[in-house]
């Protein structure tokens, strides 16, 4: 294994232990980009994600990251959290998702981060921020806290930034199924004995998650349902 390998694979294994940080991408492999002025982004706006587990309605706010919430409403209706598995979800602290199950199109948007952001609303329950690996490299993955989660605030001097708040359904957000846990730290996860790795889940998709880890739930589908411009 090269040097830069096995230092990926460890910075990928302290995410998973400390942070929600996501292993892909890494620092210094993005492409950063502005969000195309043409789409009219509106100050809040309300997304239905309907999942397995039922719906759960999410308010964006502008006011507490516009990079993030402008990538936000981008990515919701470009259609592509739809079909994505809650592929990390931990008791007490967080679910994430945001990894496709089409490969394809998570090679469309894996480089394709946004600027950092200053974090203006604390990672409470229900808040909603995007995972990263390090300055940068804010993409399309998102996580809920399940509960209050103060030091996501400052973590790694960055800090994790929320976009939106869960504002009903949260019970729905907690039944998630949380029974795989932390994703192996090496390659070749156990099926269903531990979590899920983050690069085959890019590269191979849902077949990969539904091999080993069958249980896991999953968004059918995020629109807007509601928006306010001013």
């Amino acid at each position: 294994m090269s040097t830069l390998r096995a230092v990926r694979r460890l910075s990928c294994v302290i995410a998973a232990a400390l942070a929600v940080s996501s292993c892909i991408p890494m620092p210094g492999s993005c492409r950063q980009e502005k969000i195309d002025p043409n789409v009219a982004v509106p100050d809040s706006f309300v997304v239905r994600f309907e999942t397995s587990k039922g719906a759960f309605d999410v308010m964006a706010r502008k006011s507490w990251a516009p990079i993030g919430v402008d990538r936000f409403y981008e990515v919701v209706k470009s259609g592509f959290y739809d079909g994505d598995r809650f592929f990390r979800v931990v008791k007490n602290f967080v679910a994430q998702f945001g990894i496709n199950g089409d490969p394809k199109k998570n090679d469309a948007w894996k480089v394709r981060c946004i600027a950092d952001e200053p974090v203006k609303h604390s990672n409470t329950r229900g808040a909603i921020a995007y995972a990263r690996g390090g300055p940068g490299t804010r993409s399309v993955q998102l996580y809920v806290n399940l509960k209050d989660n103060p030091k996501l605030d400052t973590l790694s001097g960055f800090g994790f930034p929320p976009i939106a708040e869960v504002i009903s359904g949260m019970s729905v957000v907690d039944s998630l199924y949380n029974g795989y846990g932390e994703a192996a730290p090496r390659s070749g996860a156990q099926y269903g004995r531990e979590g899920p790795q983050q690069d085959s889940i890019m590269t191979e998709g849902n077949a990969y998650l539904l091999r080993g880890w069958p249980q896991l739930d999953y968004v059918k589908t995020a629109r807007v349902v509601r928006e306010w411009r001013r």
